[in-house]
C-alpha cells in the first residue's frame, strides 16, 4: 500500500521499470527548480552590475582544505564548478542509468533514435559555432555550444508548456541522455590541462575498489565516502576535470525495482522489532528497508534535490554575474563567439532534433520514428536549445576576461530565446482543433505494454463494453484502506460509458492478514455471478472480514450459502488468485492499489482529476491508432 490514509484521495502508486515515479519526481523537482534557477540568474546579474568588486572578491576567495603534506587549494568559484557539480553530474549519471535499466530505453530498440538526435544535436550546433570562429581566437570554446541544459530545459518545458503531456518530457529526456555525458568525455578530454599519468592510476584504483564494493553489496555511504573523495582529488591533482568521478560513480549505480518478496523481508524485519524493539533489531529492519531499495533509487532521493534546489542555483550564481552596459552588449552580439553560441543552439538543436527524427521515420519506413508528435519533436528541439549548466562550465574552463564575457551573454541569450521559440511552437499547437492537437503532441507510435498478460474477458473480471477504447485495469487489495480510498473514484469513472474496468487480485498478506481470505471470497461469489456486488461490500467494510462476516455477506447478496461456505473454506478458487499475483509479479507490480491504462502503467495521484486526464490521454491516443489502422488497411 502507498500514500497515508490522510492523504484522501491525493495517495499515489508504488513505483516500476519504465518511465516510473522516480521519473516523475525527476520531472517535478526540475519543474520546481527551474524558477529558482532563474532566480539566481538575475540576481548575479544584479549583483555584478550594482557591485562587481564585491562579486569577484567573493567567488575569487581562497580556500584550502589539507590532511598533513596533502592539500587542495582553490577559489570559491572553483570550489562550486569543481567540487559542488561533481554532485549535479552524479545525479546526471544517476538518471542516465535508470534510463538504460528501467526507462523507455530498456527496449534497446527505441534507442536509435535518440543516439543519434542527441549526437546531432550537439555535433550541428558545434558546426554553426565553428562557422562563425573558425581560425579565430574562439575556435577552442566549440564546446561551450554543444549541451543542452536539459534539467532547466525540463523545468521551463513545464512552465511554457502548460497542457503539454508528459510524454513530451520524457521524450526530451530521452533524446538528450547522451548529451550531459557526451559533454563530460569533451571536457574531461579537450579541456584537461597538464595530465599527469601517476594521479589518474589511482583514480583508477579508486574507481575499482568502488566497483568492488558494490558487487560485494556493501550499502552503507560512508564506506564509499573516503574511496570518492579520493578518486575526486585524485583526478583534480592528475589534470582531468574532477567531476567526471560524480558522472562515473552514477553510471555504476544500477536500477532495479523493489520486488514484492524483498517487500515482504521487510515487512518480516520489521515486524520484528515492533514485538521486540530493540536497537539490533531496529538496525536489521532499516537495512532491510533500505534493501529493497536500488542503489540509484536511494541515491537519487538523496542527491538530486540537493543538486537542483542548491548546487545548480548556487553554481548560477557564480558563474552568471557578468557586468553590462550598451558597449559590451553592442560589442558582445557582434562577437564571433556570442553570436556561434546563440544561433548554434537555437538554430542547431531545433534542426538536429527534428530533422534526424524525420529522416530516420522516412528512411526506416516509420519502423523507427519519434514517440510523439511532429509538434512536440519540434517544441524538444527549441526547448533543447538552451544551454547554461554544462555551457558556462566548459566556458569557464576555455576563456577568460572579454572572451568569457561574451560567451556568458551568449549562454544567457539561450535561454530567453529558446524560450521563447517554444512558447510560440506550443501556443500555435495549442490553437489547433482537438483531434489535429493530439496527434501533433502524442504522435501515432505503439506504446511499450507494463501488463502482463493482457485483459482477457474471459477469465478476468471485468466492467463495461467490450468495445471501450480505454481499458482500466486495477490491482487491488480488499483490506488496504487506499484501496477503499479508491474505489469511489472508480464508480465515478465508471460513469464514462466509453471505459471498462478490471479487477485484479493482489493480497498483501504480510500487511493484511485477512485480504486472501476476502479475495477468496470475491471469488466464491463471481461463481454465482455475484463478483461485483462481493467487491463492493467487502471494499465498504474492510474492518470486517473474518469467516463470519464473509458468509454473512454472502447471505446479504442472496447467494447459496452452503456452496460459498465450502468455496471459502477449501480455497476452491486459489489457483485464480494465485494467478492474479503471478500477473503483478510478471507487471512489476508490489503494491496496492496500482492502475494500468490501455496496458501503460499509471504514476502518481489517483485522484478523480489526476486519472481522468490520463484517461483522456489515453483515449486520444487510441483514436490515434484506430485512424492509423483504418488508413493502412
Amino acid at each position: 500500500m502507498t500514500g497515508s490514509p490522510s492523504s484522501g484521495m491525493r495517495g499515489r502508486t508504488v513505483w516500476r521499470h519504465e518511465v516510473s515515479a522516480p521519473l516523475r519526481r525527476f520531472l517535478r523537482t526540475e519543474s520546481g527548480s527551474a524558477g529558482i534557477l532563474v532566480a539566481t540568474i538575475v540576481a548575479a546579474l544584479a549583483w555584478a552590475n550594482v557591485d562587481s568588486h564585491s562579486y569577484e572578491t567573493l567567488w575569487g576567495t581562497e580556500l584550502s582544505i589539507r590532511l598533513g603534506h596533502l592539500g587542495v587549494t582553490q577559489d570559491l568559484r572553483d570550489w562550486v564548478n569543481e567540487g559542488l557539480m561533481t554532485f549535479f553530474f552524479l545525479v546526471v549519471g544517476l538518471e542516465a542509468r535508470r534510463e538504460f535499466d528501467l526507462g523507455d530505453l530498456r527496449d534497446r530498440r527505441r534507442f536509435a533514435l535518440p543516439l543519434a538526435a542527441g549526437l546531432a544535436g550537439m555535433l550541428i550546433p558545434v558546426l554553426i559555432y565553428l562557422l562563425f570562429n573558425q581560425g579565430g581566437v574562439g575556435a577552442h570554446g566549440w564546446g561551450v555550444a554543444m549541451s543542452t541544459d536539459t534539467a532547466l530545459a525540463l523545468g521551463l518545458l513545464s512552465l511554457l508548456g502548460r497542457g503539454v503531456p508528459q510524454q513530451v518530457r520524457i521524450f526530451l529526456l530521452t533524446v538528450f541522455v547522451v548529451d550531459d555525458l557526451v559533454a563530460l568525455v569533451v571536457i574531461g578530454v579537450v579541456y584537461s590541462e597538464n595530465v599527469k599519468v601517476t594521479p589518474l592510476v589511482v583514480a583508477v584504483v579508486m574507481f575499482a575498489v568502488l566497483l568492488g564494493l558494490r558487487l560485494l553489496g556493501v550499502r552503507r555511504g560512508l564506506v564509499y565516502l573516503p574511496f570518492g573523495i579520493a578518486l575526486w582529488a585524485a583526478l583534480l591533482a592528475g589534470g582531468v576535470e574532477p567531476v567526471v568521478a560524480g558522472l562515473a560513480i552514477g553510471l555504476t549505480a544500477t536500477a532495479y525495482t523493489p520486488n514484492r518478496s524483498a517487500l515482504e523481508r521487510a515487512t518480516e524485519r520489521f515486524r520484528l522489532f515492533r514485538e521486540q524493539p530493540t536497537p539490533e533489531l531496529a538496525r536489521s529492519a532499516a537495512w532491510g528497508l533500505a534493501r529493497s531499495l536500488s542503489p540509484n533509487d536511494r541515491l537519487q532521493r538523496m542527491y538530486h534535490p540537493w543538486a537542483s534546489y542548491v548546487i545548480v542555483p548556487v553554481f548560477g550564481l557564480a558563474n552568471a554575474g557578468i557586468t553590462l552596459d550598451g558597449r559590451f552588449l553592442a560589442r558582445a552580439f557582434t562577437s564571433p563567439i556570442t553570436l556561434g553560441i546563440l544561433l548554434g543552439y537555437v538554430l542547431g538543436k531545433p534542426i538536429a532534433v527534428v530533422g534526424i527524427s524525420w529522416l530516420l521515420s522516412r528512411f526506416t519506413r516509420g519502423r523507427i520514428r519519434p514517440a510523439v508528435g511532429w509538434a512536440a519533436v519540434l517544441g524538444s528541439g527549441t526547448i533543447a536549445g538552451l544551454g547554461f549548466t554544462v555551457s558556462l562550465l566548459i566556458a569557464t574552463l576555455a576563456f577568460d576576461g572579454p572572451q568569457l564575457a561574451e560567451a556568458k551573454v551568449g549562454v544567457l541569450s539561450t535561454v530567453l530565446v529558446a524560450s521563447l521559440l517554444t512558447w510560440a511552437v506550443f501556443r500555435i499547437t495549442a490553437a489547433q482543433p482537438t483531434p489535429r492537437r493530439a496527434r501533433a503532441l502524442l504522435g501515432d507510435v505503439d506504446q511499450l505494454i507494463d501488463l502482463m498478460p493482457p485483459v482477457d474477458p474471459d477469465r478476468d473480471h471485468v466492467r463495461g463494453p467490450d468495445s471501450a477504447s480505454v481499458t482500466l485495469v486495477e490491482y487491488g487489495d480488499f483490506q488496504c484502506p487506499y484501496c477503499g480510498q479508491a474505489e469511489p473514484v472508480v464508480r465515478e469513472l465508471l460513469t464514462d460509458s466509453d471505459l471498462r474496468y478490471v479487477w485484479r487480485h493482489l493480497p498483501l498478506s504480510d500487511v493484511h492478514p485477512q485480504a486472501r481470505l476476502a479475495a477468496a471470497a470475491a471469488e466464491a461469489a463471481a461463481a454465482q455471478d455475484a463478483f461485483w456486488p462481493m467487491h463492493a461490500l467487502l471494499l465498504t467494510r474492510q474492518n470486517a472480514l473474518t469467516s463470519d462476516d464473509l458468509i454473512r455477506y454472502a447471505d446479504e447478496l442472496g447467494l447459496d450459502r452452503d456452496r460459498f461456505s465450502h468455496d471459502l473454506l477449501t480455497d476452491a478458487h486459489d489457483d485464480r488468485i494465485s494467478d492474479d499475483i503471478d500477473s503483478a509479479d510478471l507487471s512489476g507490480v508490489s503494491g496496492t492499489p496500482t492502475f494500468f491504462i490501455n496496458g501503460r502503467r499509471h504514476y502518481g495521484a489517483y485522484d478523480i482529476g489526476t486519472l481522468t486526464r490520463a484517461i483522456k490521454t489515453a483515449r486520444a491516443r487510441a483514436r490515434i491508432q484506430a485512424a492509423r489502422s483504418r488508413n493502412a488497411g
